[in-house]
C-alpha cells in the first residue's frame, strides 16, 4: 500500500507542474518534496517523472499512477469523514463554463459556502468539452457545461439560446468576421455548421479562450461571435432574419459526476447545482430541462 503522504506530494506536484509550485501549494520545501516524489518512485519501482530544466512531466508509469492516486485519496478523505461523523468536509474540483461565471455560478458557490464551510472548493473556468475531459481524467469532481442540444449527456439543467453578437453601432461587412472560442467548442461547431447552410461569406479573425476576449471583439466591431442569450451585455446587439443570419441551435447545459465518487460534500454541491438552475438565472432566454437522462438524449 503506497503512503497517502507521498500520493498526495506527487498529486500536487503533478497538478502544478513542478516541485517548486507544489512545495507552496503543501506549505512545504522543494527538497522535502523532492525527496517524497524519489521515496514514492522507489516503491512503485518506476520513475514516475521526466524532469528537465524547464520542465516536469509525467511518465506513462506516472499516468497510470495518478489516477489511482487521485482515486485512493479520495476514498481516504470519505472513509475518514464517514467515521469521524462528519458529513460535510474535505475538497471539491468544480468546472463550469465561463459564461456562467457572471450570475449563476457566483450565486451558487456563495450558498454553497454559507451551508457547507468546511468544505474547500477549487474552480476550473473553461470550455464544457474541455471540463468533461478533465472530469474522465479525475482531475475534476463535477463539471457544468453546454452541449448543443439533443447531444448532451448528464444531469439536465436548463437551455438557452444561441445568437449571434456584433457591435451596437458598427455596420455589419458583407464577409462577416468572426471571433471564437478554441476547439473544441459547441459554439464553435454550431455556427460553422449554420455558416455552411447559408449563402454568407465569412472568415475567423479571432480566437480566444474567454468570453470577455470574443465578447470585446464583437463590442468592437471586430467580430461577430455566438453567445448564449444571457451573456449579450450593453453595446451589443442581436442579429437575426433582418441580417439574414442563419438561425443557431439551442444549447443545453448539463451537470456531470463521477457516478463512482460517493463523497457527501460532491453529492450535496451536485444536488445544490439541480436545485438551483431554475432560480439562478432570471431571463427569459433560458427554459428548465426536466428528466434529461444521464444517458446520451435521443434527437427528436
Amino acid at each position: 500500500m503506497f503512503d497517502t503522504t507521498l500520493l498526495r506530494t506527487f498529486v500536487a506536484v503533478a497538478e502544478c507542474g513542478g516541485f517548486t509550485n507544489a512545495a507552496k501549494l503543501l506549505n512545504s520545501t522543494q527538497s522535502t518534496v523532492s525527496a517524497q516524489i524519489q521515496r514514492l518512485e522507489e516503491e512503485a519501482g518506476h520513475s514516475l517523472f521526466v524532469r528537465s530544466t524547464r520542465s516536469v512531466q509525467l511518465t506513462s508509469t506516472g499516468e497510470t499512477l495518478l489516477g489511482y492516486a487521485r482515486t485512493i485519496l479520495r476514498l481516504n478523505e470519505d472513509a475518514r469523514m464517514r467515521l469521524s461523523g462528519v458529513r460535510h468536509a474535505g475538497r471539491i474540483r468544480i468546472g463550469a463554463n465561463e459564461d456562467l461565471t457572471d450570475k449563476w455560478l457566483p450565486k451558487v458557490l456563495s450558498r454553497f459556502g454559507r451551508e457547507y464551510p468546511e468544505v474547500e472548493v477549487e474552480l476550473e473556468i473553461g470550455i464544457g468539452p474541455r471540463l468533461f475531459e478533465m472530469l474522465e481524467t479525475q482531475e475534476l469532481d463535477l463539471a457544468v457545461g453546454s452541449f448543443c442540444k439533443g447531444r448532451a449527456e448528464g444531469r439536465g439543467l436548463w437551455s438557452e439560446r444561441l445568437v449571434w453578437a456584433f457591435s451596437a453601432s458598427v455596420e455589419l461587412p458583407l464577409v462577416l468576421p468572426l471571433a471564437f472560442f478554441p476547439e473544441p467548442c459547441p459554439y464553435r461547431e454550431a455556427a460553422l455548421r449554420a455558416l455552411a447552410g447559408s449563402q454568407k461569406r465569412w472568415r475567423i479573425v479571432s480566437t480566444s479562450s474567454s468570453l470577455a476576449g470574443v465578447r470585446a471583439a464583437a463590442m468592437a466591431g471586430l467580430a461577430l461571435t455566438p453567445l448564449p442569450l444571457q451573456t449579450i451585455r450593453p453595446g451589443l446587439r442581436i442579429l437575426g432574419t433582418k441580417e439574414k443570419m442563419p438561425r443557431l441551435p439551442e444549447i443545453e447545459y448539463v451537470l456531470k459526476a463521477k457516478e463512482t465518487d460517493t463523497r457527501p460534500a460532491v453529492s450535496a454541491l451536485a444536488n445544490l447545482i439541480q436545485g438551483t438552475a431554475t432560480t439562478a438565472i432570471s431571463t427569459d432566454a433560458v427554459t428548465p430541462l426536466e428528466g434529461l437522462s444521464t444517458r446520451r438524449r435521443e434527437k427528436s
